[in-house]
C-alpha cells in the first residue's frame, strides 16, 4: 500500500500569521524614506511574493517611484530589520500544532515551500519551535526559483524524500494554487491568509477556514492518490 502523501505547506498566511512583523518591517523602511506608513489591515494582502515585492508594493501605495538600486537597498534594510524582529508578534494560526500532530499520527511527512528566504523561514520556525516538524524547509533562494515555478515544489518534495505524484500542497494565495497546478499536485486553500483575490475564486481542490479542518481535507484528497 502506498505511503500517505507528503503535505507541503506555504509559510506566511498558511502556517503562521506573520503579517504584524512583516508590515512593521515594511513601515520601518517607509518611515526611513520619509513616506507614509501603511496600516496593517489593508497591507496584509500585499504579503506573499517575497521581500522585494513587498517593498515594491509599499512604494506603489505611497506613490513613490524608485530605481532598482534604491529598491535593492530598501529590501536589504527590510531584511535586516525583519530578521531582528521576526517573531515579535508572529504566531501559528489557531489549531496549527494540533493539525500537524494529527497528520503525523496518520503517517504523513511534512515540508515547507515558501517564497520567503530559506534562512528567514528557518529562523522564524525555530523561534516558534516548529522547525523539527518538517522534513524540508525551502525558500525562494534554496533552488533559485520561486512559486509559481513548479521547480521549487518538485525540488522541495524531493528534498523531503517524497514523490510529486503523492504530495498535496497547502496554501493561501495564487502562487500556491499556481505552483500546485503546474506541478500536477492537488491543493488545499486556506481562507484565513493573505491574498488580494479570495482563495475560493482560484478554485483549490479543497478549501478550509480553520486548521481543525485540514486533516479531513487531506483525507479526501488522499483517497484517489492511494490507487495510483
Amino acid at each position: 500500500m502506498a505511503p500517505p502523501p507528503l503535505i507541503v505547506f506555504d509559510l506566511d498566511g498558511t502556517l503562521v500569521d506573520t503579517a504584524p512583523d512583516l508590515i512593521r518591517a515594511l513601515n520601518f523602511v517607509l518611515e526611513r524614506e520619509g513616506l507614509a506608513l501603511v496600516p496593517l489591515a489593508s497591507a496584509r494582502n500585499m504579503i506573499g511574493a517575497g521581500a522585494r515585492r513587498l517593498i515594491e508594493r509599499g512604494l506603489e501605495v505611497a506613490g513613490r517611484a524608485a530605481s532598482l538600486e534604491d529598491i535593492s537597498r530598501m529590501t536589504a534594510d527590510f531584511v535586516d530589520y525583519y530578521a531582528a524582529h521576526i517573531a515579535d508578534a508572529s504566531r501559528p494560526f489557531e489549531g496549527l500544532e494540533d493539525a500537524l500532530d494529527n497528520l503525523v499520527t496518520r503517517g504523513h511527512r511534512l515540508a515547507v515551500c515558501t517564497n520567503k528566504l530559506e534562512w528567514l523561514s528557518r529562523r522564524l520556525l525555530d523561534r516558534l519551535g516548529l522547525s523539527a516538524r518538517f522534513a524540508a524547509i525551502c525558500g525562494a533562494d534554496t533552488f533559485g526559483v520561486a512559486k509559481p515555478d513548479p521547480a521549487i515544489l518538485r525540488q522541495t518534495v524531493a528534498r523531503a524524500g517524497g514523490e510529486v505524484a503523492s504530495s498535496i500542497m497547502v496554501g493561501d494565495a495564487g502562487t500556491d494554487v499556481g505552483v500546485a497546478r503546474r506541478a500536477g499536485v492537488p491543493v488545499i486553500g486556506v481562507s484565513f491568509g493573505y491574498n488580494d483575490i479570495p482563495i475560493a475564486e482560484l478554485k483549490p481542490d479543497r478549501l478550509i477556514h480553520h486548521m481543525r479542518d485540514l486533516a479531513a481535507a487531506v483525507g479526501e484528497l488522499s483517497v484517489p492518490q492511494a490507487g495510483k
